[in-house]
């Protein structure tokens, strides 16, 4: 695609390979990618930028398929103007390019709460996009509110009302690129909050093919959840169980495999292509469909052109 684009202060680069900006390691290439400098310079760029011209916003790839036919458009990815981290007693401020594992320990220092942020992969913009949550504590439990920048170049704030937050889903509206969120969290004794994340990071690597080329979980749990995101005792229904029953772990196609460690984890074994991986995500969501009646619902994200 060739289009014209607006004069940036920031970095502007055609045709980039996005494989190497995704946890996955697979996809085509952007037509363009554009890291702002700062809010101004994206501001400036969306006003100017042709409404015809489609933009995706990314974050660090961690929930993410990009397929092997790349993104028409502008891809647009958040850096170090974009990840500041600020406390005001147990309010956290953060840009949408911050770490969740850096903000849960930024605001640990500090004796603030956050710690369900520190085993989540990925950034700040994505957890509040995809309700991000662990160990019974979610984005919608936390969020003050978000910040954007429109299509028009206008800054807007999101309440958590206007989000909808759902299980591992909210409305951010296509036309906003989230710039940062703030939120609350309950005091505590900086040593302790440490200790819980230490503890929560060991049980994540007992359990979880963390150094497995993965984007995290592949679906949704099925039922159990309300729409909040909280979860219900009465119902543990989880994906990988019913992968399981249906026979899909350790399933290969090309270079992917639902991981033997945990089946709901599809993994690029070092020679996946986007088509390996999303086939066979497909393939399990059929032979699930087949052999429990229920219609698994993808958590990663797959975007682009086969």
């Amino acid at each position: 695609m060739s289009f014209e684009l607006p004069e940036v202060r920031g970095t502007l680069t055609e045709n980039r390979d996005l494989s190497s900006l995704t946890w996955m390691r697979v996809g085509g290439p952007a037509d363009w990618l554009f890291q702002p400098a700062d809010e101004d310079d994206l501001a400036a760029f969306l006003t100017e930028l042709d409404p015809s011209i489609p933009v995706f916003p990314m974050g660090v790839g961690s929930n993410l398929i990009v397929r092997d036919g790349g993104i028409r458009g502008v891809v647009i990815r958040l850096g170090r103007g974009f990840n500041g981290i600020e406390i005001d007693g147990t309010t956290v401020t953060a840009g949408a390019a911050a770490l969740d594992a850096h903000v849960a320990r930024k605001a640990a220092d500090a004796g603030v709460d956050l710690t369900f942020l520190r085993t989540i992969p990925g950034s700040i913009g994505g957890a509040v996009k995809m309700n991000a949550g662990c160990y019974g504590s979610y984005v919608a439990d936390h969020l003050v509110e978000a910040r954007g920048i429109t299509r028009a170049g206008a800054r807007v704030t999101l309440t958590p009302d206007a989000l909808n937050f759902r299980y591992r889903q909210s409305d951010v509206p296509d036309s906003v690129v989230l710039t940062g969120a703030v939120f609350r969290g309950e005091e505590g004794v900086p040593d302790e909050l440490h200790a819980k994340m230490t503890a929560q990071l060991a049980k994540r690597d007992e359990t979880q093919p963390t150094k497995d080329r993965t984007a995290g979980s592949t679906f949704r749990n099925p039922a159990g959840f309300s729409s909040t995101g909280q979860s219900d005792d009465s119902h543990e229904l989880k994906a990988w169980k019913v992968i399981d029953d249906a026979g899909m772990r350790g399933a290969t196609i090309g270079g992917a495999t639902m991981n033997e460690k945990h089946s709901n984890f599809l993994t690029n074994t070092g020679t996946a292509t986007a088509k390996d991986l999303e086939s066979l995500g497909e393939e399990v969501r059929k032979k699930v469909y087949e052999t429990s009646g229920l219609t698994l619902e993808w958590e990663i994200m797959r975007v682009g052109e086969p």
